[in-house]
């Protein structure tokens, strides 16, 4: 099995550390021994030699072959960079051995200076991998300020970085790869060049609005995050969890001194205050956050419906996550995997379709275009209101409505139109547990034991149908779990608008679950408004909006 990842991340030599502290531990000269043999090693059996820079990111393997292919591997400018920041403190760590002999050290410092210069020559072209070679950068000029060309190598950083964080930063504080875990990491990365400048005094390189940026991506982040302090899984996002994140806001925390926000965070809410809003939308990267409070027993769904993204991105416009009284009832797919050969990508593809996002498909095929915008954002009173369409195929876009009733449940109207024709396929992603569900009313009931469960009716055409498939649900690489698959699928014959209500309610007791009822007001697509009835054990509530 070819997995890139795996190769790339081979060569990070990550292993490299946890052997210096077991060295300074110890002082066993076993570890640094091994340490400076395995570097010598890496060193002989993975020469540099002159690649085209477009072959360093290359998915499959092509025409690259033999040496060539080990190459990519190996000198791939990102897993350059990281040898270029860790070895920092690997050579620290292993300084005060024997086996740190002289000819050892020229060995390490040719090597560092030829990562360093392979780095300045490759630059990724954008993205998250351009952020991390320049934040190395300026490790490596600041780190060994005795080669000559060390300030270049810091400038070269520092002014990648300033640019980019207008370019990759969008003016709502999310990051343009719309990935929780590289929007995460483009924090730190922005965050560890501003904390290596102050140690090195060179914080007047970065102008108070590259400071003003990175405040608005943390804001931007503790928005989207669930009270536990998770991450949405959209895209390839990995899950963080709350011992990572309170290391991270308490890093921030000391760069944002004066944001009372940031510092709740950072205290597990001991000190500074909450936000003065529940409900906070992101219109340019296309998140919104419906919550009715900050606390663990809150109800809260993120949406995802944002503009054309990059290659961490997954067609999934419209999709949500939705947490309820501790747990988190819709989690996303995930990726699994990223990239490789056969069977590698077959995972890959399979967790990124639009089809087992919480969204919907026509003939169950990917979106063609993913490209959404914002009609209406309504974050506040008892009936909260967000709507936003894609062109999602052609003759055929898709407008979701989604309306957060009283604080407590969610209706979520969905309307294809256009003269597209074929299968029109709503597509929910289930919990892991114990689900009861009924094809006679289309329903679907978690009978789970803590507390957390929800209802979910769908009224549609009358020729719809309901689907259950096996499905997965990853939060961590090369990890996932089973689950249930959900579509509601309906014929698509002429260019009339194939429309559907759903209504999810969150409850703490199955038992508790009310009874739904739903129609459309509006009896054909309206360009300009919608306007719907939906029932709760009989009580009647009118859902509406004018665009």
């Amino acid at each position: 099995m070819k997995d890139n990842e795996l190769r790339w991340q081979l060569h990070r030599h990550k292993w490299f550390t946890p052997m210096g502290k077991a060295y300074r531990v110890s002082r066993d000269e076993k570890y640094a021994k091994e340490w400076a043999h395995q570097y010598i090693d890496w060193i002989q059996k993975n020469p540099l030699a002159k690649m085209d820079k477009k072959e360093y990111e290359m998915i499959s393997e092509g025409k690259v072959k033999g040496r060539a292919e080990n190459i990519r591997f190996a000198w791939r400018p990102l897993e350059v960079s990281n040898r270029l920041q860790d070895q920092t403190s690997q050579f620290q760590l292993f300084l005060p051995s024997p086996s740190f002999t002289p000819e050892f050290l020229t060995e390490f410092l040719v090597n560092y200076h030829k990562h360093a210069l392979h780095i300045l020559d490759n630059y990724s072209d954008r993205g998250n991998h351009l952020l991390f070679e320049a934040q190395r950068m300026i490790y490596a000029g600041s780190f060994f300020p005795e080669f000559k060309e060390a300030s270049s190598w810091r400038k070269s950083g520092i002014d990648i970085l300033n640019r980019e964080i207008h370019v990759q930063v969008y003016e709502d504080g999310g990051q343009f790869e719309l990935d929780p875990h590289y929007h995460l990491a483009a924090i730190n990365i922005f965050c560890k060049a501003l904390k290596i400048a102050d140690t090195n005094g060179f914080r007047s390189d970065f102008p108070k609005t590259y400071l003003d940026t990175v405040e608005g991506m943390i804001m931007f982040y503790l928005n989207i995050c669930f009270p536990d302090y998770t991450n949405p899984c959209f895209s390839d996002a990995k899950l963080s969890g709350k011992k990572e994140m309170l290391r991270n806001y308490k890093d921030w925390s000391k760069l944002f001194p004066g944001n009372k926000t940031i510092t709740y965070f950072a205290t597990d809410g001991k000190e500074g205050s909450l936000p003065d809003y529940l409900s906070k939308g992101f219109s340019k990267s296309g998140f919104f956050v419906f919550r009715n409070a900050w606390g663990m027993d809150a109800t809260q769904m993120v949406v995802k419906a944002g503009p054309k993204a990059f290659w961490h991105c997954q067609p999934d416009n419209g999709t949500f996550e939705l947490w309820f009284n501790g747990k988190n009832l819709f989690p996303d797919s995930g990726s699994y995997v990223y990239a490789g050969e056969g069977e590698v990508m077959e995972q890959r593809n399979w967790h990124r379709q639009t089809a087992v996002h919480n969204t919907v498909t026509l003939n169950n095929k990917d979106l063609e275009t993913t490209e959404s915008v914002t009609r209406l954002w309504q974050p506040e009173g008892n009936i909260q209101t967000l709507v936003t369409e894609n062109p999602s195929y052609k003759n055929l876009k898709h407008r979701r409505s989604v309306f957060f009733v009283d604080n407590t449940y969610f209706v979520i109207v969905d309307e294809m139109v256009g003269s597209a024709k074929g299968s029109v396929n709503l597509h929910f992603q289930m919990p892991r547990g114990k689900i009861a569900n009924s094809r006679e009313d289309m329903t679907f009931l978690t009978e789970f034991e803590d507390e957390s469960n929800m209802k979910l009716q769908c009224f549609g055409p009358n020729n719809m149908t309901m689907k259950k498939e096996p499905g997965w649900c990853s939060t961590a690489y090369r990890k996932r779990y089973k689950r249930m698959n959900v579509s509601f699928n309906a014929k698509k014959d002429s260019e009339e608008a194939t429309r559907y209500i759903t209504v999810i309610y969150p409850v703490k007791k199955s038992a508790d679950a009310p009874k739904f009822d739903a129609k459309f007001k509006n009896k054909s697509f309206n360009e300009n408004g919608l306007e719907l009835e939906v029932k709760v054990n009989g009580k009647k509530q009118s859902l509406k909006y004018k665009l």
